[in-house]
């Protein structure tokens, strides 16, 4: 039975995640169209910051909820109240304090950091949306540990709707005023969604919670979140800050290199704005995974269940592994077809093709990180963000200005190699599992690259790049499902 609510619970949240990635890509090919790539790199820009004052809205107080109530809802509604309301509290705090530094402090932000004052606006808007995202990242929270994911499933996708709703129509009335204006749009419409989502999943909470027995009170709360959440919040926060300030120095550099402002902002956008966006697109199924795995990791750890948690850290590496390596070889296969049939630009799709191999890395990189902080290892998950964001921002002010965007790239492929290989070694020794990579990396890669070579044979004679992708991606799924299944059969009678 809790074999079958784990996967109705990943199911829904890869299903919400699929939906919401399509319709975010099909907004940002609409955003691409309508403000170009300098303002995609803008937007970039600015969102850049849009994440750093989303780490401290949140504080990590999320993850905490998430592992407290797991393990404290057996004791009813009372112990439910003791996490939420300290949770709140925390969240609230931090958050109202990131608010008014961003709005009073946007001004020297914009002229001394991101070193562009069109996006003044921009952040003061932005600034009101964090309060209500810490909110509902702590209801989030308790719905997961409850494995209840339908409601903030569905809430997740009215925050959408109405994110693209209120960003084409003040889009559609600002774009003639500039890129100032246009960016100011578009933070608008995601802080008017944060405010529907906010309410929305508050409201639901408060019903739900009330089904549970009255209870007694968990103890020590303050002292449990604060040890959950302080290493993820230091680890966010620094990381955040650090990638951040990659994000605004990479623009610069690559204005030193190539000689003007709108080119580097171009390539960033193109880059950050428009190939990542479509290299995560198929993630739906694995990040839902990584969300799920938390409470249950955290569940059994508390019960001293080894067993179950190296069947799960198995299950969920082989799946990630096996799935990713597979994606990967449908874009190193399509990349120039794919970015032609949905930004109509070539250049996206050479980026997509040099870093389509580290596709299952990016994958592992996030379930790896769901399982560590299920089992408590945070300190070390800080640490490899440490010495990544360290290691990229000394790369990006030594080699882009002398090698542009192709030093970009290259630091993307060595930074993700490293984090994901040093996270996945820390969760193996953790659990004493041990990867098998014949199984779960190179026959994937082989029928991944035999199956792309067969569809390509056909799909080449197409001269519509979109429909050659449609032909080719559905004969690469549709051969690799053929092995999937045949491998999983021969698998159970072994």
């Amino acid at each position: 039975m809790k074999i079958n609510l784990f996967v109705k619970n990943a199911v829904i949240l890869a299903a919400t995640g699929l939906i919401l990635r399509l319709a975010g890509m099909l907004f940002k090919v609409w955003l691409a169209d309508t403000v170009k790539s300098e303002g995609i790199g803008l937007y970039s820009l600015v969102f850049s910051v849009y994440m750093l004052a989303a780490t401290f809205a949140s504080s990590g107080v999320s993850t905490a909820v998430t592992r407290l109530i797991a393990e404290e809802e057996h004791k009813g509604r009372l112990a439910v109240y003791s996490v939420m309301r300290k949770a709140v509290i925390i969240t609230l705090t931090v958050a109202l304090l990131t608010t008014a530094l961003i709005f009073f402090c946007s001004k020297p932000i914009a002229f001394f950091i991101l070193k562009d004052t069109r996006t003044v606006p921009s952040l003061k808007i932005l600034s009101f949306s964090l309060p209500f995202m810490g909110l509902s990242s702590c209801a989030r929270g308790y719905f997961i540990a409850r494995r209840k994911t339908t409601q903030p499933s569905l809430v997740q996708l009215l925050e959408q709707a109405v994110r693209i709703a209120v960003t084409v129509l003040t889009v559609g009335i600002f774009k003639d005023k500039g890129l100032t204006y246009t960016a100011a749009a578009v933070l608008l419409g995601d802080t008017v969604a944060e405010i529907i989502s906010f309410s929305v999943n508050w409201l639901l909470y408060r019903r739900d919670v009330k089904g549970l027995p009255q209870g007694t009170k968990a103890t020590d709360v303050l002292q449990r979140i604060l040890h959950i959440a302080l290493p993820i919040t230091s680890s966010s926060y620094l990381s955040s800050a650090l990638h951040t300030a990659e994000n605004i120095l990479v623009p610069l550099q690559l204005t030193r290199f190539y000689g003007f402002r709108a080119r580097g902002l171009e390539l960033f956008g193109a880059v950050r704005g428009m190939a990542l966006p479509l290299l995560f697109f198929p993630a739906s199924f694995l990040t839902s995974l990584s969300t799920m795995l938390i409470p249950e990791v955290s569940e059994a750890k508390a019960l001293g269940n080894t067993l179950k948690i190296k069947e799960t850290v198995s299950y969920a590496v082989k799946t990630t592994l096996t799935v990713s390596t597979l994606i990967a070889c449908g874009f190193m296969f399509n990349s120039e077809n794919l970015s032609l049939a949905v930004y109509g630009d070539r250049d996206v799709g050479q980026v997509m093709l040099i870093l389509s191999p580290i596709v299952p890395l990016m994958y592992l990189e996030s379930v790896t990180a769901g399982l560590l902080k299920g089992l408590d290892r945070q300190m070390n998950m800080l640490s490899f963000n440490l010495c990544d964001s360290a290691l990229r921002i000394t790369a990006v002010l030594v080699t882009l200005p002398v090698f542009g965007i192709k030093a970009y790239l290259g630091i993307m492929v060595v930074s993700n190699c490293f984090t994901s290989l040093l996270s996945a070694r820390c969760l193996f020794k953790a659990t004493e599992t041990a990867p098998d990579l014949l199984r779960w990396v190179l026959l994937p890669l082989v029928i991944g690259v035999l199956s792309g070579f067969s569809a390509r044979l056909i799909s080449d004679r197409i001269s519509s790049p979109l429909l050659n992708v449609i032909v080719s991606l559905s004969i690469q799924a549709g051969l690799s499902l053929i092995w999937w299944v045949y491998n999983d059969n021969r698998m159970s009678r072994n």
